[in-house]
C-alpha cells in the first residue's frame, strides 16, 4: 500500500499546529506571563522555545519524513537492529493512548460547556452558583462519559475518511475558524472598559516581580512552558513529516508551527488578561479559569452568551485539533503493525479508546474514591503525571540521543535530511550544541519533573 500524503503544506502546518496548541495555551500560559514579569516571561519563553522547542520539533519531523512511517516502524526503516531503539517506537503509540485517556474527557468538557454557554444555562447565576455548576459536572457520569464518547466517536470517523478527505481537510477549517474567532475574541477584550490593567499586567516587564519570584524559578517555569507546549516525545510530530514531500527544509517548518503555537498562547491573554482586569475578577489558572472564572466574567459581559459561546468553540476546536492529531498518529501505529485499512483501524481503536477513557470519566463520580497518587488525586492526574513527566521529556530526551549521535541515526543523515528542500537551513556549526547541550537541558527537564 502506497503511503498516504498529505494535500498541502498548509495542511502539514496546520496540521501540526493544530497537535501542539491545546487547553495548555489557554489555561496555563496567560496565567504564567502575567505572575512571572509579563513581557520579561516572554522573552525567556521565546529564546528558550528557538534553542530547545524548535530543535526538538524538527528531529521529529526529520525522522518521520526520512522514515516514511509512524513511530512503530520508523527506528526500523532507518537503522534496522540498532541498540533496540525500536522500543521507543512503542512508547511513543502508548503515550498517544495514555494522552487520549484523559484528554478526550476534557475535550468533552469544552463541548459540554460550549453548548450549555449558547443555551444561557449559566446567564443569572451567582459566582458561587457557577463553581457549584462545574462541581456537579464532574459529580454527573452521564454529563463526563456522553461528550467524552462524542468526542472520541466523531475523531475517529474523521480520521477513518483518509488523510486528505478527513483529517487535513476538517482540521483546516476548524484552525481557520480558531484563528479567526480567537482575533474577534481578543478585539473585544482589549476595548473593554478597565482592559489597558490587565494588558499591563499580562505584558509589560516586570523585573522586580521576577526578583520576588527568584530568577531561576522564572527561567524553569518559561523552559518547561517552552517544551511542553509543543506536545513533543511521543511521536505525534513525526508522523505528520512521515506524509510530506521534500519540498522545503524542516527547520522552517517547526519555525512556522512554532509561531502559530506562540500567537495562539499569547492572543488567549489578550482574550483572558483583559477581561480579568475589567471586571475586577482575579486572574487564575487551570480548570478553575475556564469553567469558573470566564463564565463569571461573561455573565457581566454586554452580549454574554455571544461572547462566552465563541470562547468555548474556539476552546472546543483548540482541543479537538490536539485530539485529531493524536487520533491519526494512533491510527497510523496500528496500520503500520497489523496492515489494516483505515475504517479497520478507527473501528477498533475507537472502541479501545473509549474503554480506556472511562476511569478518567468517571472518576470524578462513580470511581471517586479511588486516588491513584494518593491524597485526592484523580486517574486524570495520574495519566497526565506519566505523559507529561515522564513521556514527553524521556522521549525527547531519546529523539535527540538517537538522532545525533553514531549509535543512532547519526547527525550527517539528520543534517541532510533536516536541509532538504528550500527554506531555512540548519547550520554546520549547530551540530555540538544539538549533540551535547540539548540532551542536558531536556535530561534537567525529566529530572525537575519527576522531583
Amino acid at each position: 500500500m502506497a503511503r498516504e500524503t498529505l494535500k498541502s503544506r498548509f495542511g502539514f502546518i496546520l496540521l501540526s499546529a493544530g497537535c501542539a496548541i491545546g487547553i495548555g495555551n489557554v489555561w496555563k500560559f496567560p496565567y504564567l506571563v502575567g505572575a512571572n514579569g509579563g513581557g520579561a516571561f516572554v522573552l525567556l519563553y521565546l529564546f528558550f522555545l528557538i534553542i530547545l522547542g524548535i530543535p526538538v520539533m524538527t528531529m521529529e519531523f526529520s525522522l518521520g519524513r526520512a522514515a516514511r512511517r509512524s513511530p512503530v516502524r520508523m527506528y526500523q526503516r532507518l537503522t534496522p537492529a540498532k541498540w533496540g531503539w525500536h522500543w521507543h517506537g512503542y512508547a511513543c503509540w502508548l503515550g498517544c493512548v495514555l494522552l487520549m485517556m484523559f484528554y478526550t474527557t476534557v475535550a468533552g468538557w469544552m463541548l459540554l460547556y460550549f453548548y450549555q454557554t449558547a443555551c444561557g444555562a449559566f446567564a443569572g447565576l451567582a459566582p458561587k452558583e457557577i463553581g457549584a455548576a462545574f462541581g456537579a459536572m464532574l459529580a454527573d457520569p452521564l454529563l463526563q462519559v456522553v461528550p467524552m464518547v462524542i468526542v472520541v466517536i466523531s475523531g475517529f470517523v474523521i480520521c477513518s475518511h483518509g488523510l486528505q478527505s478527513g483529517l487535513e481537510r476538517v482540521t483546516k477549517g476548524m484552525m481557520v475558524l480558531l484563528l479567526v474567532i480567537m482575533v474577534v475574541l481578543a478585539v473585544n477584550s482589549v476595548f473593554l472598559e478597565g482592559a489597558a490593567e490587565g494588558i499591563s499586567f499580562y505584558l509589560r516587564p516586570d523585573i522586580a516581580k521576577m526578583e520576588e519570584i527568584g530568577f531561576a524559578n522564572v527561567i524553569v517555569a518559561a523552559m518547561n512552558q517552552a517544551f511542553f507546549t509543543l506536545s513533543l516525545g511521543i511521536g505525534a510530530m513525526a508522523i505528520f513529516g512521515s506524509y510530506i514531500p521534500k519540498d522545503h527544509a524542516l527547520l522552517g517548518e517547526s519555525v512556522n508551527v512554532a509561531l502559530l503555537d506562540t500567537f495562539v498562547a499569547i492572543t488567549s491573554g489578550l482574550i483572558i488578561m483583559p477581561a480579568c482586569f475589567a471586571y475586577g475578577v482575579e486572574p487564575d489558572s487551570g480548570p478553575g479559569l475556564i469553567f469558573i472564572t470566564l463564565p463569571n466574567i461573561f455573565n457581566h459581559m454586554t452580549g454574554g452568551i455571544l461572547w462566552g459561546s465563541l470562547f468555548f468553540l474556539f476552546m472546543t476546536f483548540a482541543a479537538f485539533s490536539t485530539v485529531l492529531a493524536v487520533f491519526e498518529n494512533i491510527m497510523a501505529c496500528t496500520m503500520d503493525l497489523t496492515g489494516w485499512s483505515r475504517k479497520k483501524t478507527g473501528l477498533v481503536n475507537g472502541a479501545l479508546i473509549l474503554l480506556l477513557s472511562l476511569p478518567c470519566a468517571l472518576g470524578f463520580n462513580l470511581l471517586a474514591g479511588v486516588h491513584p497518587m494518593g491524597g485526592e488525586s484523580s486517574f486524570l492526574d495520574l495519566e497526565d503525571f506519566i505523559v507529561s513527566n515522564i513521556l514527553l521529556p524521556g522521549g525527547s530526551l531519546v529523539f535527540v540521543l538517537y538522532t545525533m549521535h553514531r549509535f543512532g541515526w547519526g547527525w550527517q543523515k539528520f543534517y541532510e535530511e533536516a536541509n532538504t528542500g528550500e527554506g531555512l537551513k540548519l547550520p554546520v556549526w549547530a551540530h555540538g550544541y544539538f549533540a551535547y547541550v540539548l540532551p542536558l537541558i531536556v535530561g534537567a527537564i525529566l529530572v525537575l519533573g519527576l522531583l
